[in-house]
């Protein structure tokens, strides 16, 4: 009897054999059927988007504004109620109350879907004020002049810029020893601050403040401020009665008066 074929002996050796089947690439009514259904969904979420009423401008709320009102704000913000909340330009609404409203120091437009476009404002603070022509102009840490009020905020100290024609004025312009007068008002120390009346600049390296009971502290430049801060609460405490300090070498600093 005849033994096995080589096949056969293949067969039984490696188990049965498998037959390998070839996949068939997709036929075109598969591809067409594939790239239609993506062409519906894609302008079923345009007509979404930009066709329906469901996510267009319906609300704009307005917090963080303090001395503004609501209504001042909506109006220079000028949001576009009923147009498409993806179309709206957030960036432009930022941009036009910046620039509409000083007093803004920063603000963002926000998307809440579906319907609502929220405005969160940051007001500007005012750490000084300047006298002009009866009102006052306020001016905040940075230095900014940004409003003009009839009223001067309380307890804000005056700012009085009386440099005359210098080299110090020359070298740091008018804007840059406001800036200074800042710096100065914003490192006093919390009780000096709270006292404050005036605030003097004659130069870049000579400002003074004006404190209640006809108090007055020569502070120099905005320079060494922790310095002159620590001396300065240290010489009021050493000398309670004095009506004159002088801090601007903390490492030198004087009293006298009484």
């Amino acid at each position: 009897m005849a033994g096995p074929t080589t096949a056969e002996r293949q067969q039984t050796d490696s188990g049965p054999l498998r037959a390998i089947r070839l996949r068939r690439p997709p036929g075109p009514r598969v591809l067409v059927v594939a790239l239609l259904c993506l062409a519906l969904v894609g302008a079923g979420c345009t007509w979404l988007l930009y066709g329906s009423q469901w996510l267009r401008v319906e609300r704009v709320p307005v917090s963080g504004a303090r001395v503004l009102t609501a209504g001042q704000v909506l109006e220079a913000a000028d949001v576009p109620v009923g147009s498409p909340m993806v179309s709206v330009d957030t960036g432009a609404i930022e941009a036009r109350l910046r620039q509409e409203l000083p007093r803004i120091d920063s603000v963002e437009a926000v998307r809440s879907w579906p319907d609502a476009i929220g405005l969160k404002v940051t007001e500007r603070t005012p750490v000084l004020i300047e006298r002009k022509n009866g009102k006052f102009v306020e001016v905040d840490a940075k230095g900014v002049r940004y409003a003009t009020v009839s009223r001067a905020p309380k307890g804000v100290p005056v700012l009085e810029v009386s440099a005359s024609p210098s080299a110090s004025l020359r070298r740091f312009g008018t804007e840059r020893l406001v800036r200074e007068a800042v710096r100065v008002a914003g490192s006093l120390p919390p009780a000096v601050a709270r006292d404050t009346r005036v605030v003097k600049v004659r130069s870049y390296d000579s400002i003074s403040l004006e404190l209640g009971g006809r108090r007055t502290v020569e502070w120099g430049s905005g320079e060494r401020a922790r310095a002159k801060a620590r001396t300065l609460t240290a010489l009021m405490k050493a000398a309670p009665g004095a009506r004159y300090f002088d801090v601007s070498v903390p490492t030198a600093p004087a009293s006298s008066g009484s």
